[in-house]
């Protein structure tokens, strides 16, 4: 994520107590050209793609350095809130918010990677690149500041400002000596693998049914590229909604992919901690600790949810993976992050090709499709017809304590367009990595592979939950 002022931005002219959350939760297709639905072997090349650019991004940010002392607690009354949250075409799963006075309902992207909330903004905004399939970017939801009585533009001096830019922000025009300075808060631009936005922050109310947060800092974008809805970041930067919430942990079911674009949603729950015990487990789930990424030079690798991956096996076999791709190093790079705003799992060519070297010798029976690799950027992929059943080993990850993610096989092989080829849905770049070239995690496990997973991030006790669950029954 990078942010500066965008040139000739222009500026606006307009600029109760709940403990749990529910939000509902669907798949949102990921940012892609517009090209047929039914063509599966572009689809799943779209997804890997925009997998590929997302771990490229996220491992290779520019930084900004925030300030966690311009928080003000959430005026609320209710102990789990709930939101909807859904699937789409494109790769990501979508949650709605509400902001203003009176209440403009927004989707947004669900994502763990990034910090930020920002929407759509005012009726003149830009989205280029955004004529997807199934949308037209002149419709796309937006959130209009005149015609809400609490929308304010952030001032430059405000300590709001600071949650993005950090301490040292820069306010031109401003004399140090005063705190009655005019200038707004710096316009920022972000970038999102393949897509970027740019606009100012506003200070809004963030509604729910029984609680309501006061002062919520939210992006209000003007322009954007290849952006065909707003970001709900659930990142750990301070900007972050679970942050600017207070929340204790927050918790989602992602439902498969067959659903997307279907009314289907499961429940997105934010626990803001009244009524639960403070280190209390949820029963079913295993939980390993996160863990800190020691490199502090860039604050970005700060946002990520860094998990303790020890071993990875393909069937009962424990793939060899060198430690410096399983731990950050001094350096910050190395180590596995959950992310939720990328599609298909990436894993740095080494560890890839190792994970992709031992599904091919346990796979050895059936033919390898190396044409289909291409087209699709997927891979190992085989062909099993003829075969009167099929045997594909487990891929199981586990982490520090002992908790083991052992996948459904439909979270880790697809079949590609018809019953006849399977392949293999992790991702890699194809720059070889070494010592001196490696750059931020190694690892970034996505959402296609938390599919039909309760995962809960208890932010309270630093530690990553999830079970096996069919999240619709």
């Amino acid at each position: 994520m990078s942010s500066s002022p965008p040139p000739l931005l222009f500026f606006l002219i307009f600029l109760s107590v709940a403990s749990a959350i529910k939000l509902p939760l669907s798949p949102l297709s990921h940012h892609t050209d517009q090209l047929p639905n039914n063509d599966p072997y572009l689809s799943l090349r779209r997804l890997a793609d925009s997998s590929i650019a997302r771990a490229q991004q996220l491992k290779q940010p520019s930084s900004i350095k925030p300030d966690e002392n311009a928080l003000t607690a959430p005026s609320a009354s209710a102990a789990v809130v709930k939101s909807p949250l859904s699937a789409k075409s494109y790769g990501g799963y979508s949650v709605s918010l509400s902001f203003g006075t009176p209440s403009q309902t927004i989707p947004f992207v669900f994502d763990t990677g990034s910090s930020l909330v920002w929407f759509p903004c005012t009726s003149r905004y830009l989205c280029t690149g955004c004529g997807f399939s199934g949308l037209d970017p002149t419709r796309i939801p937006r959130f209009i500041p005149k015609n809400s009585t609490s929308s304010r533009v952030i001032g430059c001096q405000n300590p709001k400002c600071q949650l993005l830019f950090g301490p040292n922000v820069k306010c031109s025009g401003c004399d140090p000596s005063t705190r009655n300075c005019t200038v707004g808060c710096p316009p920022y631009i972000l970038q999102y693998g393949l897509g970027s936005t740019a606009g100012i922050l506003l200070s809004e109310k963030l509604d729910f049914p029984d609680l309501t947060v006061p002062d919520f800092v939210v992006g209000c974008s003007i322009l954007s590229t290849r952006q065909p809805a707003g970001i709900a970041g659930f990142g750990r930067g301070p900007e972050s909604l679970p942050v600017q919430m207070k929340l204790k942990r927050f918790s989602h079911c992602l439902v498969s992919r067959r659903f997307d674009d279907t009314d289907v949603s499961t429940d997105l729950d934010l626990d803001t901690g009244s009524g639960h015990n403070s280190g209390s487990k949820t029963p079913g789930l295993s939980y390993t600790p996160f863990r800190n990424n020691p490199n502090v030079s860039n604050a970005a690798f700060l946002e990520y949810y860094y998990l303790n991956l020890r071993r990875i096996y393909v069937g009962s076999k424990r793939v060899k993976i060198p430690y410096k791709f399983l731990a950050p190093g001094p350096d910050g790079n190395g180590g596995t992050i959950v992310d939720s705003g990328s599609t298909f799992t990436f894993m740095d060519r080494p560890v890839f090709e190792l994970v992709a070297e031992e599904f091919a010798a346990q796979m050895s029976s059936y033919s390898r499709e190396k044409d289909l690799e291409k087209i699709t950027g997927l891979g190992p992929c085989f062909n099993i017809s003829g075969k009167g059943s099929v045997t594909v080993p487990e891929l199981i990850f586990e982490f520090k304590g002992g908790a083991k993610m052992e996948l459904p096989l439909s979270n880790y092989f697809t079949l590609v367009g018809s019953v006849d080829n399977v392949c293999l849905t992790v991702v890699s770049d194809n720059t070889v990595s070494s010592t001196g070239g490696r750059s931020g995690p190694a690892i970034i496990l996505g959402s296609f592979q938390q599919q039909n997973y309760h995962v809960e991030y208890d932010l309270e006790n630093d530690r990553f939950g999830f079970a096996k669950k069919k999240c619709i029954q």
